[in-house]
């Protein structure tokens, strides 16, 4: 497996959670939007070309084809045919009986994650830059961990809020592509957490990363 296909599973994860949302909430949109979760300042041009899912309406077929996961995340269509094709052959992707969608195996994503990935694609923090911020420094766990560091970590970013250590993120289109959707911000920075953190920030990375993607 390549970096890349943790990206796409956990995108898959995310709009079939935003798929379910929508049908628990067609009177009330809104409340399936998460607020404050950007870790970037745009201008009102820059805005425009992150436009936000629109809950009042529900996620299409689309969204899920090679094209809408190449817009979405920023990978290429062949290696999205790639990647699903890589993950359904090790059984962390299958077609949905139903809907004929794929479909992440979220309990063996899961495993692969907290078990196996820091192995695989260890974070090393480097220089200083300007970035968005994951990790323990990630709106998602911002103010639930303590650091002893004297520098939060970000991937590298021209308008990220912060100033951190850099950290590649999985793939190179982590950052524009957790500008469209704030689950998967979540979710690749709970990644990052497991990946930098030690015994207890990776725990509880994990516990909270579990618990999310089995919402």
């Amino acid at each position: 497996m390549k970096s890349q296909d943790i990206v796409i599973l956990l995108k898959l994860v995310s709009l079939n959670q935003q798929s379910k949302l929508y049908e628990e909430n067609r009177a009330q949109p809104s409340k399936a939007y998460l607020h404050g979760w950007e870790g970037w300042d745009l201008s009102d041009n820059e805005a425009n070309k992150y436009e936000l899912q629109d809950f009042e309406r529900p996620i299409l077929a689309d969204s899920y084809s090679s094209r809408g996961l190449e817009a979405s995340t920023g990978i290429s269509k062949s290696e999205v045919n790639a990647s699903l094709k890589r993950s359904m052959a090790v059984g962390m992707a299958k077609m949905d009986r139903k809907s004929k969608l794929p479909k992440s195996n979220v309990s063996a994503l899961i495993e692969f994650i907290i078990h196996g990935l820091k192995y695989v694609y260890p974070a090393k923090p480097s220089a200083i830059v300007r970035g968005i911020p994951t990790s323990i420094a990630a709106p998602v766990l911002e103010g639930k961990l303590m650091t002893a560091g004297e520098f939060i970590h970000v991937w590298p970013d021209p308008v990220g809020k912060e100033m951190g250590q850099s950290v590649l993120p999985l793939y190179k289109t982590v950052p524009m592509a957790v500008k469209k959707d704030p689950r998967l911000y979540e979710y690749l920075a709970l990644v990052d957490a497991i990946r930098l953190g030690k015994g207890r920030e990776s725990a509880y990375a994990a516990d909270e990363l579990e618990k999310r993607l089995r919402a």
